[in-house]
């Protein structure tokens, strides 16, 4: 009887251990969905849980939607980039339809007897000027528009990195990259992509130029690049990645947006962290697919 007994209070000890752990278990699932609702309602979809201490399918589920976070925001974006695409067509189209006839008839005007040495000359030559400064901002639109498609092909990022390096001495580089990192990139394109985030840094003064690789999810390589100049306005953070957006006096906000566009088209990513790395100012982080 006492053995009986014995038994049965193990028993009762273990079921009660076993209820305990799986309340636990489930509390700790429930906790992972609300950090995964809380992080998408932010627009966070950089968000990886762990997936320790999980069941093989629990693992697989976790893995999926950490994937899922990642494929949802390259879409996204890639959605951004299309619908400014759409709208700088439509712009410059509709820009340039309205200039082209300002242009001529003024220059004409200029060019009239009546008009030379006359009172209107300056306020027609106002005109005209302001046109053709017009017609060179669309020209930007059109460029931004009109990129060469990529031609991918295996692109050694440190080699890339140290060329850019050689062309601006008058920068402090940090650079801790070595040997061989091999991407599938355009090599042409990475190169402006550098030299547009470089120039981007000089021209908020900044002095120090950090670079750092890391191997991310999937095996992506992960790119940062550290500055210490200005620091961009919290105000503006959200807007840096618009076409033609700049807080710069002279910046035309060009650099940023394309240099995103030209990683987003072959399936890269660009994207300004919250927290800059080390003792810089700001940080980019460059994606590049496997």
């Amino acid at each position: 009887m006492t053995d009986c007994c014995l038994m049965l209070c193990i028993g009762l000890v273990a079921v009660m251990a076993v209820v305990l752990w799986f309340r636990h278990h489930q509390r700790m699932l429930a906790n992972r969905a609300r950090l995964m609702e809380e992080a998408i309602r932010n627009r966070d979809l950089t968000f990886r849980l762990p997936t320790s201490h999980m069941f093989s399918g629990e693992r697989a589920l976790q893995d999926a939607l950490n994937q899922l976070g990642e494929h949802v925001r390259e879409q996204v974006n890639l959605g951004e980039v299309e619908s400014w695409e759409k709208l700088t067509r439509v712009l410059t189209h509709e820009i340039m339809n309205a200039t082209a006839p300002i242009a001529s008839i003024s220059q004409s005007m200029l060019h009239h007897p009546a008009i030379k040495d006359s009172d209107l000359e300056e306020g027609i030559n106002a005109i005209h000027n302001t046109v053709k400064h017009l017609n060179s901002f669309v020209d930007g639109y059109r460029k931004y528009s009109e990129l060469q498609k990529p031609v991918p092909c295996p692109t050694d990022l440190v080699a890339a990195v140290k060329d850019v390096e050689q062309l601006y001495p008058e920068v402090n580089w940090q650079n801790v990259l070595s040997g061989e990192i091999i991407i599938k990139t355009d090599p042409n394109l990475l190169r402006q992509i550098l030299i547009n985030l470089i120039k981007n840094a000089i021209e908020a003064g900044a002095k120090n130029q950090g670079v750092e690789v890391e191997r991310g999810a999937e095996g992506k390589v992960l790119l940062y690049m550290s500055n210490d100049g200005e620091m961009i306005p919290a105000d503006a953070r959200s807007s840096i990645f618009i076409p033609f957006f700049t807080t710069k006096r002279k910046g035309n906000g060009i650099g940023l947006s394309l240099s995103r566009r030209l990683l987003t088209i072959q399936g890269g990513m660009m994207s300004l962290l919250d927290h800059p790395r080390g003792n810089f100012h700001t940080s980019f982080l460059l994606e590049f697919p496997v």
